[in-house]
């Protein structure tokens, strides 16, 4: 197993950090460009940057927050939300993402990810998995739409195509642990690592240092958290510090 990385996530909307941000603890928290710099500083291993907006207004601003970052931060930068098709891509290749989170977008034309993955290589193709459970042959269904559109799809089925069109990790994403603090879904993250032959990023109910122990044990090769970070309740220096004591390599 390689070291496991920690990841910041900052949704962006119109250039701002939009959600899980105590505007009381973080000085200036609404600037994504000076949050990721303190991220990088704190020994995060990626920045991931949702566009919750991803209106065409809002990716021009995106746009110009991935550049500035890139200019600072020299660490891989993941970019989501918004991505429809294969030149929105390239865009953001070319201003300095090293990665893409594809979605929706995904699920509506599953060839994109086949172009994504032919065109950049598999690296660069994260699949965005926000999953539920739900009555299908596995108990978990596929969700769209940030989480507010249960399709027909069975989640362990999109795992297993997604994989052949070429995805390079899969971000996990618990809708129902999602925002709780109550812990991962290691349920899910078992049954994904079970399935997965790319690594799995965890996502969704972070709330203690513990329970992002419980989820590299889980088979979670990186782990990812928006609002425990950004209202300092937990540092990046306190889950790398937990995750050696429990013997787990990190970066």
């Amino acid at each position: 197993m390689s070291a496991i990385r920690v990841i910041p996530c900052l949704d962006v909307a119109d250039g701002r950090v939009v959600k899980g941000v105590n505007f009381e603890n973080l000085r200036d928290s609404g600037d994504p460009i000076e949050l990721a710099s303190r991220y990088y500083e704190a020994g995060a291993d990626e920045i991931t940057f949702l566009d919750v907006a991803a209106t065409v207004e809002n990716r021009s601003t995106m746009h110009a927050v991935v550049t500035a970052c890139a200019e600072q931060v020299f660490i891989p930068l993941t970019v989501g939300g918004g991505i429809r098709e294969l030149s929105d891509v390239s865009k953001l290749l070319a201003v300095g993402a090293d990665k893409v989170s594809v979605g929706s977008a995904g699920i509506a034309n599953p060839k994109l990810l086949s172009e994504i993955a032919q065109e950049h290589g598999n690296q660069v193709l994260v699949i965005s998995l926000d999953l539920k459970r739900a009555d299908t042959k596995s108990g978990f269904g596929v969700t769209s739409h940030g989480g507010r559109r249960l399709t027909e799809l069975d989640a362990f089925e999109w795992v297993t195509q997604v994989q052949g069109l070429g995805a390079g990790e899969l971000l996990v994403n618990s809708i129902d642990a999602d925002g709780t603090r109550d812990g991962f879904d290691l349920e899910l993250i078992e049954k994904v690592r079970a399935i997965s032959s790319v690594p799995i990023i965890a996502s969704g109910g972070a709330g203690t240092v513990d329970h992002f122990v419980e989820a590299a044990q889980a088979g979670a090769d990186a782990l990812l958290a928006a609002s425990v970070f950004h209202e300092q309740v937990i540092s990046i220096a306190q889950v790398k510090q937990a995750l050696r004591a429990q013997g787990i390599e990190v970066r």
